[in-house]
């Protein structure tokens, strides 16, 4: 099979064949930003910072986040909770978090080293500006909205203790409003039963060498290993 009859044409006359031959095809125009192409589910867009059902961060100020971007694009800041000031469950709260997207490559390694999922990515691309400082977003951009059954912090812990944040707290679902009576208290027999394991098992009782009991034969293999050590010992 020979070359190709393209192959014999000078260098313009290739050029204009591929011009010609795009002429006749439909156009593929993206009449951006009146008419927006829907993006996919999992797609990197602006990161959100995340509340739990009563309302409180669930940014917990580890800034693990930042230690996990490659571009160094995150800066947090951390605090710690007080009784009469307390923004998340547990002992801190994110009291400063930026993300400069002028450094930002939305590769999502953030979101993968979050502890408690306070940080995900939504479908907002459209983040240009002409203003530098403006696309350096703070805590107060980047955290959700209250939905309703909310409060905003500061505020104590409406769902239990700390640990009740992060097993999945029937007061969780009961707020968000979603939750059948049935369901709710399947839920909960659920979260009753899960208790009752975790306290079982946080509070058994350590077993003393003294209280452990003897395997059988034991006895024998040791004194034939005192037997043999003594034996090595005497040559």
């Amino acid at each position: 099979m020979g070359p190709p009859v393209t192959s014999f044409l000078p260098g313009p006359l290739k050029g204009f064949g591929v011009t010609f031959g795009t002429m006749f095809k439909p156009v593929n125009t993206e009449l951006y930003p009146d008419k927006k192409k829907p993006t996919m589910p999992r797609f990197h867009g602006r990161h959100v910072l995340n509340r739990h059902p009563d309302g409180l961060e669930k940014c917990i100020g580890c800034e693990l986040c930042a230690w996990a971007c490659p571009a160094d694009a995150i800066y947090v800041e951390g605090a710690d909770n007080t009784e009469d000031e307390r923004f998340s469950p547990g002992e801190r709260y994110g009291r400063v978090y930026q993300i400069n997207y002028l450094r930002c490559i939305l590769c999502g390694l953030c979101i993968e080293a979050c502890p408690t999922r306070a940080l995900t990515m939504s479908n907002e691309y459209e983040l240009a500006d002409d203003n530098r400082a403006d696309l350096i977003f703070t805590k107060e951009q980047l955290l959700a909205p209250l939905a309703p059954g909310m409060e905003l912090p500061p505020h104590a812990m409406r769902l239990g203790d700390t640990k009740d944040y992060y097993r999945g707290t029937p007061a969780a679902h009961v707020m968000s409003g979603d939750v059948e009576s049935a369901d709710t208290q399947r839920i909960v027999r659920q979260q009753q039963s899960h208790s009752d394991v975790q306290d079982k098992a946080e509070g058994a009782k350590v077993t003393s060498p003294d209280e452990v009991a003897p395997v059988e034969g034991a006895e024998e293999v040791k004194a034939a290993a005192e037997v043999k050590a003594a034996g090595e010992a005497s040559d």
